[in-house]
């Protein structure tokens, strides 16, 4: 056990880089000022390559030999913490360090100019910016594609989603690829013959809609003695399990896409609350991949916080809070508008019906770009014909089409799919939820979550990184990740 429990205290300390890190991203997306910059691209750079050279150290091979070899002395957890800490080590291993710096320096820079051309609609300013990113990445994943025996985004996906394929999701996509178009014209037409919509008048005071989403992440259970939320210009969660960290945007005109912003990023957030304290720390610790990552922040936010039960609790806090009256703020109402179809330009607004037209776009935009076959140029018309020919929306502008996410600008190429992944594991984890725990809906319908984080807890949160993606929704659900649940989910909600 000696040998295990050096590999334990080493990746202790990387938690403790990773955690640094963490911080150090948050700040520069909520609170530092541009010119800081500079200083936090080397910060940044410097913890970069520390946490690689630890992680790359020539003595680990023979120490994992070790513990390999003396692995029936070891619990699950132990084991599986082994099996965490080894796929850690093949990334890295992948990786020379100047390649590290290289990636670390360009994201950071890209981001910032990111900032500034989203605003602007200044694709030229991102493209110089993000060609290096691109390049770099390209490179990073040759070496890990050749490490592991795996193709080009494969491997890139394989940082996001442990084990994830791009073959699976090919098959995912295309089961979905023919069952939406013609649902999203029977939900269109269903939703045709329904009440129009009535507007909420504003404009409603950012300080408000802050007070109205603390109060809601409190209620779902959101722990503020260890994490708090702040802006950013894209909503994001970060920090540490311990002190987790979400970012929203404000709109004056509409609070109810805010409101949304932050009940997701508090879906990650219970996750990363939840995970095992007493494996803190550990790579098995910490959460499984962003499949199940999105499906908690997909579950709060579509799931129950666009139901009927959670609507229905809401409603008279919405109204009170934002002194509403009349029609525009009856529970009908409001559930018409969290629940209306509309294919759109923006993806983190989109209704949860459209919005897998958004990232199979992105799916597809990001295997051309890696594979050579499109470029950077080339990306704005790329991304235009793709939301005319999935959705039926003409792009006016870069600043709503393709630079309207920050997930390229930081090269995390490989992460889009898993939105959508997610979205699909979230219905087949609240179907299954329900079924075992009758609690729940009466409880969302009274703003109690309890039941329904209890669940979680036991079944996804609390499980950390000890089983596999499928392991664990076999687990949970009986089956393991698939189309079905949600399918049968927007047919539910849409149709009947």
């Amino acid at each position: 056990m000696k040998t295990y429990k050096a590999l334990e205290q080493r990746f202790r300390r990387i938690a403790a880089v990773n955690g640094a890190l963490a911080m150090l991203g948050w700040d520069q997306s909520a609170m530092m000022p541009d010119g800081g910059a500079g200083a936090r691209s080397e910060q940044m750079a410097v913890l970069s390559v520390v946490r690689h050279e630890w992680l790359t150290d020539p003595a680990l091979a023979d120490d994992f030999a070790a513990a390999e070899a003396q692995a029936a002395r070891l619990n699950d957890w132990q084991r599986a913490n082994l099996r965490e800490m080894q796929r850690q080590w093949r990334h890295a291993t992948a990786l020379t360090p100047k390649l590290v710096e290289a990636r670390s320096r360009a994201t950071m820079a890209c981001e910032m100019v990111w900032r500034k051309a989203r605003k602007d609609s200044d694709f030229k300013a991102f493209a110089k910016a993000f060609q290096p990113v691109l390049d770099l990445t390209r490179e990073a994943a040759d070496a890990k594609a050749a490490a592991f025996g795996l193709g080009r985004y494969d491997a890139l996906l394989d940082e996001y989603e442990p084990g994830g394929r791009a073959e699976k999701i090919d098959g995912l996509f295309a089961e979905l690829g023919s069952f939406l178009p013609g649902f999203i014209d029977k939900a269109l037409a269903k939703q045709a013959k329904a009440p129009a919509i009535l507007p909420l008048e504003g404009p409603f005071a950012t300080e408000t809609q802050r007070e109205v989403g603390l109060r809601l992440m409190k209620a779902l259970g959101f722990d503020f003695r260890h994490g708090r939320l702040d802006v950013s210009l894209h909503p994001f969660t970060g920090g540490v399990p311990d002190d987790v960290r979400l970012t929203t945007r404000y709109e004056a005109d509409d609070f109810t896409k805010s409101l949304m912003g932050v009940l997701h990023e508090t879906g990650h957030a219970l996750y990363e609350q939840g995970l095992p304290k007493a494996w803190r720390e550990q790579p098995v610790g910490e959460a499984r991949g962003m499949v199940l990552h999105e499906s908690q922040s997909l579950l709060v936010e579509m799931q129950v916080c666009r139901g009927d039960e959670f609507l229905d609790w809401a409603a008279p806090l919405l109204r009170k809070a934002f002194g509403g009256r009349g029609a525009a703020w009856e529970e009908a109402n409001l559930r018409r508008i969290y629940t209306r179809v509309r294919p759109d330009l923006i993806r983190v607004d989109a209704d949860e019906v459209t919005y897998p037209a958004h990232v199979i776009l992105r799916y597809r935009l990001e295997q051309a770009m890696l594979a050579g076959d499109l470029a950077v140029g080339d990306l704005p018309d790329a991304w235009n014909d793709g939301m005319l020919t999935l959705l039926g929306v003409e792009v006016p502008d870069d600043r709503q089409g393709c630079l309207q996410d920050i997930h390229w600008a930081t090269g995390s190429i490989g992460y889009f799919p898993t939105y959508t992944l997610g979205a699909m594991a979230a219905a087949q984890l609240f179907a299954a939820a329900r079924a075992q725990e009758s609690a729940i809906l009466p409880g969302i319908g009274k703003g109690d979550f309890r039941p329904l984080l209890r669940w979680l807890r036991a079944n996804v949160h609390g499980q950390g990184s000890l089983l596999t993606t499928d392991e664990l929704l076999k687990a949970a659900t009986g089956k393991p990740l698939g189309a079905a649940a949600f399918k049968a989910h927007l047919k539910a909600r849409y149709l009947s």
